[in-house]
């Protein structure tokens, strides 16, 4: 490959932005163009100045708020005291993904666009604006910005006139060769990386704590159509420390059903040893995995085969099969004329990369074990927020979740130490003058409960919770604790039936109207809400707007910038998902 050309940088949450920057990367390859893909932080940032072309992608968490992993950049790229020629000689792009039901949909994207010009950049295209609620997903704005984007870039950086492009149904090299050993070796061992109880090294994603699980709770009625479940576990010893609105990071693993399977269908052996090579000078091998390391272990604990797969994924199945009738679907399905289909293979009943390929058998039994790591992304971290205060169980860490997560890989997880939030900033949380009152309103599991616990071994009192739920019997999570503490004037409680009231918080908050202008006009209260992002916030908001004007007195204009500035100054916080 020539010398790096260009650069895609990404910010996600999650691998979707990964996943697009990594496409980006393997068409520039095909097109003999050299290409480097980083996550945004771990870039050094004063080094833009020397990019001549750089594609930037992006994803955009909770209301408006850059991922995690590209946090500092977004810091440094925001200085004051950065000159308006800073990015004078750099050419750039920009392709945001977001999800259209939250409020400042692609925000970050938008606002990184904005702010590349305003240092001199020059745009190539305006920003591409992916949306998850589409029916088919972001694919359907990322495809023809794409195309947009090759032409400009191919007129800016023509490939050699010596090598000729590779063609689409030709598979690249693989970045990684598995060289397989004939016997095992004498030395070092295999197995996860933890930090055991009174260790010095602190949890981390490459060497997470091993967390005994205490309970697992049904917290939903025995007829609801939703088990959910309230898990604790013991971090005594972690080193473990969160505050309330704090997830925690969960690694999973797949079962061993699932591992069998997977290595029957692609006719591995699960007990073979190899060790991992990068073909590549600047690719470097994954450090979660051993060296050697067993079929089994990358299967077990690396290869994340109970994802939904992406569109790439098909791509590349296509260009590995050997099988007439099964290359020509996974064609269809990698095409752009085929997203509809494949979002009603795919994306509709979430199948996964094991049943896709248990469905294309000839061609799953023909995959080369080095395309392994090319083909199915890593298992990722799972974020849940943590229900539990440390204020009130020091030692003790508690999720909530549905069966359909916890029963696959939650009953013996290894651990990794909570982080903010991302759908807030780092500041957010719960007030620090803890004599302000708070106000909560949804249906979450996790962080109202939380909040409430902190809040009382805090000894305040002033905790208002308006909660969401179907049915009192069936999904009225916290029902035993929460009028315990009423009892105890610790908290006000105004739950919301929504299927046998017909009624909804937004309802409740209205009823309320005048207690709630009291709370947040003249005691300075803070307004929590958590929950799903369809349209629960934006009824929410317009109850607020409603209490503001009938409750106190305020015109629409005056009653839009009273919500504003409670949304500026961080007493009013959102935690909401799609």
């Amino acid at each position: 490959m020539p010398n790096p050309q260009f650069l895609v940088l990404f910010g996600s949450q999650t691998g979707t932005a990964q996943d697009v920057s990594e496409r980006l990367g393997r068409e520039a390859r095909r097109r003999r163009l050299g290409c480097r893909v980083q996550a945004l932080d771990s870039y050094p940032v004063v080094n833009l100045i020397n990019e001549p072309l750089v594609i930037f992608v992006c994803a955009t968490t909770g209301q408006g708020d850059p991922p995690d992993n590209m946090k500092n950049f977004w810091r440094f790229i925001f200085r004051k005291n950065l000159p308006t020629t800073a990015l004078c000689q750099m050419e750039f792009a920009v392709l945001g993904l977001g999800d259209s039901s939250y409020t400042k949909f692609n925000f970050v994207a938008k606002k990184l666009h904005r702010r590349l010009l305003q240092l001199g950049g020059s745009a190539l295209l305006p920003v591409c604006l992916g949306d998850d609620q589409h029916e088919l997903g972001p694919d359907a704005a990322v495809d023809p910005w794409l195309r947009d984007l090759w032409d400009r870039v191919l007129s800016l950086l023509p490939p050699p006139p010596d090598l000729a492009e590779i063609p689409p149904g030709v598979p690249l090299p693989s970045k990684f060769t598995l060289l397989f050993l004939q016997e095992a070796p004498r030395m070092g061992s295999e197995g996860q990386r933890v930090a055991h109880p009174g260790s010095q090294e602190p949890p981390s994603e490459s060497k997470p704590f091993l967390a005994p699980m205490i309970s697992n709770q049904r917290v939903t009625g025995p007829s609801h159509f939703q088990d959910v479940r309230l898990i604790e576990f013991d971090i005594s010893g972690s080193g473990i420390s969160f505050a309330a609105g704090d997830v925690v990071l969960i690694q999973p693993s797949n079962s061993a059903a699932h591992v069998q399977q997977f290595c029957q269908v692609l006719g591995l052996d699960p007990d073979q040893l190899f060790t991992l090579q990068p073909r590549e000078p600047d690719v470097s091998c994954p450090t979660r995995l051993p060296q050697p390391c067993s079929m089994r272990h990358l299967v077990s604990h690396y290869l994340d085969i109970a994802s939904v797969p992406r569109r790439s994924f098909f791509e590349l199945l296509a260009c590995l099969s050997l099988h007439e009738l099964e290359r020509e679907k996974l064609l269809e399905f990698s095409s752009a004329q085929g997203q509809e289909e494949l979002f009603e293979y795919c994306n509709r009943p979430r199948r996964t990369i094991l049943e896709v390929l248990c469905d294309f058998p000839h061609t799953a039994a023909a995959i080369p074990p080095d395309y392994l790591l090319d083909l199915i992304p890593a298992i990722r971290p799972r974020a849940f927020s943590i229900a539990s205060s440390m204020l009130a169980h020091p030692s003790r860490l508690q999720i909530g979740c549905s069966s359909r997560l916890c029963s696959s890989w939650l009953a013996s997880p290894p651990w990794q130490g909570p982080v903010r939030y991302p759908s807030g900033a780092p500041e957010s949380g719960l007030p620090r003058d803890t004599r302000h009152p708070v106000i909560m309103v949804g249906p979450a599991l996790g962080s109202p409960s939380a909040a409430i616990q902190e809040r009382v071994a805090q000894g305040q009192t002033r905790n208002f919770l308006f909660f969401g739920c179907r049915w009192r019997d069936q999904d009225f999570y916290w029902e035993a604790e929460w009028q315990e503490l009423e009892m105890r004037d610790c908290l006000t409680l105004v739950p919301a039936f929504s299927r046998e009231q017909k009624v909804y918080v937004q309802h409740r908050l209205r009823e309320l109207g005048s207690l709630v202008w009291e709370l947040l006009d003249r005691q300075g209260a803070y307004f929590y809400l958590a929950g799903n992002a369809k349209s629960m916030p934006a009824d929410v908001s317009e109850a607020l707007m409603s209490i503001f004007q009938e409750d106190g007195g305020l015109c629409s204009p005056d009653a839009a910038a009273y919500l504003a500035r409670l949304q500026r100054t961080q007493r009013f916080q959102t935690e909401t998902w799609a």
